[in-house]
């Protein structure tokens, strides 16, 4: 299958949806996005292969503007896809 450019719209909230053809290829419940130069870079991950102490997320009105260590965030989401099996 090849991959093809897509323009995706963004929403008030900062919000973009992958195709459903990238999530099936990537298989991916997370994603890292690192601004590269003039362009975004956008990564399937696997949280528990990084270091417990890189901060992963840091929206101004989420956590008091503290960042969610990665640690937190996995532990919330073993506990999101608990409740969904």
């Amino acid at each position: 299958m090849e991959t093809q450019t897509k323009i995706q719209k963004i929403t008030s909230k900062g919000q973009i949806t992958l195709p459903v053809s990238w999530r099936k290829k990537f298989n991916a419940r997370q994603i890292m996005i690192k601004p590269k130069g003039d362009s975004l870079e956008i990564k399937p991950i696997n949280l528990e292969m990084y270091n417990t102490e890189v901060t992963v997320f840091d929206a101004l009105r989420d956590n008091k503007g503290r960042g969610l260590k990665a640690k937190d965030l996995i532990k919330i989401l073993k506990k999101i896809d608990s409740k969904n099996e």
